[in-house]
């Protein structure tokens, strides 16, 4: 296999990596109580953050949910200003004020995440347009969940957005439950990515757990805008591993997780971390002992954050007023 695409695949492999163990480090932070905020959190679904933002530009610009860390960190976010920011530190990325739902990074391009369904969709709209006007080739990809299909802001988007040709990628990560509730028993039809067409963009429903198949879409989706052709829909089929709010599976007395077992068991089987693992080891990519070395090195970065962001104070409360206006 040539160096560089070796390279460029265990990279996209790390990144998982990394997303998932900082993910899975929040666990017992929030039961014993230490971390307060609400943390949605992302695992399971790491390809589709890596797969599309490895796409992208540091100039490129991405929007992100309740549910961002992912988004954030592979979008070249710092790792000890997000899990700073998730004990409600100084030393966070929103500087303690917002924990795990308000993310940012803009000189990485990460311009926010909001708890807000549907919250950031016409932020990304007004980032696309600016690009358009401004002739900069700059994408704008707008991350949402299956539950955002239902909310009006979506429609008005897609129209817009294809009426002024926006370069714009609409990536829809259906994890098939908004909240509590299957697709099913919200959505008369569970192809998400149809609703596009009346608007005449193009879409597609991708394999959310194979970052291969993530990443090529996302090239060819960040090629079409580049070019004037956009926007571009992809809908991500993909599972979240843990409850939609914290590690509500392991807090006893509190487990509001009530999807089957057995599902959860079979989405478990298609862990996109370690089918790409297996498959960088049938590639020649990789060898056992390179997966474990990378997988010691990502715990070593994530606990090293902890005890940074335990470190750190809190926000001072003579500053409660600021940052809130510009100056």
């Amino acid at each position: 296999m040539i160096p560089s695409r070796a390279r460029a695949l265990s990279k996209l492999h790390r990144m998982m990596l990394r997303i998932r163990i900082c993910e899975e480090s929040f666990v017992e932070p929030i039961v014993s109580g230490v971390i307060r905020c609400p943390v949605h959190l992302y695992s399971g679904q790491e390809a589709i953050a890596v797969g599309v933002c490895a796409a992208l530009s540091r100039r490129d610009r991405v929007f992100g949910t309740h549910r961002s860390h992912g988004h954030y960190l592979a979008k070249g976010g710092s790792l000890r200003a997000l899990v700073a920011e998730v004990y409600c530190r100084a030393s966070g990325c929103s500087r303690g004020r917002g924990g795990s739902m308000h993310i940012i990074a803009p000189e990485q391009g990460m311009l926010g995440a909001v708890p807000i369904v549907g919250g950031t969709i016409a932020l990304a709209v007004g980032s696309a347009l600016a690009s358009r006007t401004r002739r900069d080739r700059g994408v704008t990809v707008s991350f949402f969940g299956d539950g955002a299909a239902g909310e009006g802001v979506l429609h008005e988007a897609l129209n817009f957005a294809a009426l002024h040709k926006l370069p714009m990628i609409f990536a829809c990560e259906n994890n098939l439950y908004s909240t509590h509730m299957g697709l099913r028993e919200c959505r008369a039809g569970d192809a998400i990515w149809t609703m596009a067409r009346p608007f005449g963009v193009d879409g597609q429903r991708v394999d959310g757990n194979d970052v291969l198949a993530v990443h090529k879409v996302a090239r060819r989706a960040v090629a079409a805008c580049r070019a004037g052709r956009g926007p571009v829909f992809v809908e991500f089929m993909t599972y979240r591993l843990r409850g939609h709010v914290g590690p509500d599976d392991a807090i006893q007395g509190t487990h509001t997780d009530i999807r089957p077992a057995a599902e959860v068991a079979k989405w478990r089987r298609k862990d996109p971390i370690r089918r790409f693992a297996d498959y960088l080891v049938r590639s020649g990519v990789a060898t056992a002992s390179d997966l474990e070395r990378w997988r010691l090195a990502a715990e070593r970065e994530v606990c090293a954050a902890h005890e940074f962001a335990r470190r750190s104070p809190l926000p001072a409360m003579e500053e409660l007023e600021d940052h809130v206006f510009a100056p």
